[in-house]
């Protein structure tokens, strides 16, 4: 068994359901740590049970190629389970396994199994897969390293110098055994995105046009945090001369958010609660990667703060969404457990101009859920009419 530095975040979610006759499904982005969050799990396992028979598959391993049928899967499973013993079931990118699922919810209904899985597509447990498991599984995000867990990892100091390079190099946790230096990182993360790009985008979806997927996936890294529509990605690449209809747009943009490479937002009326159909925004689910694609300037830097802002909210249990109010923009509406908060991004509010129209967006909403501005600033205690600033250092530290 790998050491590893445990994620606590993580271990508290798995936690509350080992022995639970419930799949646990790890569901994120390639190279985000999954894997060792399973062996996070065993380790709690065999922290509550003496001797667990613990059942560990890596399906990207050449000793697991033979488990390519759902029926080779279940027939290892039972050679190496133990009767009348709780088995303890881990199985990593479960979604190679075509119709996995007859195995998994066989195995759960004979009873005595304990399971657990990752996966790395987001539409893993959608459709008819969600119906067939429908109430045996319960899913657990994973992302890549936040701020907290970054410092961690790299031992370093809450500075602002970590966190600039937290902005930089994102949070993919193999970063750990590279020196922090843009040519060895940003080569690494380049290889990372490609990789993505053809095994879990290419190869899984026959994608044929891979010169358009690189440019769409660089457009969306040059326009993070952007509004968005397929509709205005035909327009600007007709002005670079190149025709791709609109609905093969969508479906490009789908498979990059079902491979996790970016994640979709869409935008919300604050005062009718409509969820408009068109433009979105899209954020990368590592910084890194992002960074990679279309560099690391100052010049992007509110773009790629309002990407971490993003990231943190959905780490710690957020339902995000864009909002609208009238003709302006509310960077995050962001809701939990039946509590809203509305959150402001901005790179300084050092003029006034800057600080009237942050705080002034979020005046203009009449309820009484918290609101922030958020920015690279590193002084706190500013507050306006009940709105408060908070520094991102600070936010990403200690919002939780």
């Amino acid at each position: 068994m790998r050491s590893y530095i445990s994620r606590d975040i993580y271990k508290k979610r798995v936690d509350r359901y080992i022995g639970k006759e419930l799949i646990k499904v790890l569901i994120g982005q390639r190279r985000v740590g999954k894997s060792y969050l399973l062996f996070q799990a065993m380790d709690s396992i065999r922290e509550r049970f003496q001797n667990p028979n613990i059942i560990y598959i890596n399906l990207e391993l050449n000793e697991f190629e033979q488990l390519n049928t759902s029926t080779a899967l279940y027939e290892y499973v039972k050679s190496k389970s133990k009767i009348g013993e709780p088995n303890f079931l881990m199985v990593d990118e479960i979604q190679v396994v075509p119709e996995f699922e007859k195995t998994l919810r066989s195995l759960l209904a004979e009873g005595g199994y304990d399971i657990y899985c990752t996966g790395s597509n987001a539409n893993i447990l959608s459709g008819e897969l969600g119906t067939y498991l429908g109430g045996r599984y319960v899913e657990i995000p994973v992302s890549a390293l936040n701020y907290p867990e970054f410092l961690a990892f790299h031992k370093l100091e809450n500075s602002q110098e970590s966190l600039t390079q937290y902005l930089k190099y994102g949070g993919l946790p193999y970063l750990i055994h590279l020196d922090l230096t843009d040519e060895i990182v940003f080569d690494y993360l380049k290889n990372i995105s490609q990789s993505i790009l053809f095994r879990d985008v290419v190869s899984r979806f026959e994608v044929r046009n891979v010169d358009f997927l690189n440019r769409l996936i660089k457009y969306l890294a040059n326009e993070t945090g952007n509004l968005i529509s397929a509709r205005g990605i035909s327009k600007f690449l007709k002005s670079q001369n190149v025709s791709i209809s609109i609905n093969a747009i969508l479906n490009y943009l789908n498979y990059l958010t079902t491979a996790m490479l970016i994640a979709g937002v869409q935008r919300s009326d604050i005062q009718g609660k409509k969820v408009f159909e068109v433009g979105e925004k899209y954020y990368f689910n590592d910084i890194g990667l992002r960074n990679s694609i279309a560099g690391f300037s100052p010049f992007d830097l509110g773009q790629i703060i309002e990407n971490a802002v993003y990231l943190h909210l959905k780490t710690i249990g957020y339902d995000v969404l864009v909002g609208k109010q009238q003709d302006r923009e509310i960077d995050f509406i962001a809701e939990r457990e039946g509590e809203k908060i509305y959150v402001q991004v901005a790179l300084r509010i050092t003029e006034k101009q800057t600080m009237e129209r942050e705080f002034g967006n979020l005046l203009d909403i009449k309820d009484n859920y918290p609101k922030y501005v958020v920015t690279m600033d590193d002084y706190s205690g500013v507050s306006y009419e009940g709105i408060k600033h908070i520094p991102l250092r600070q936010f990403l530290t200690e919002f939780v």
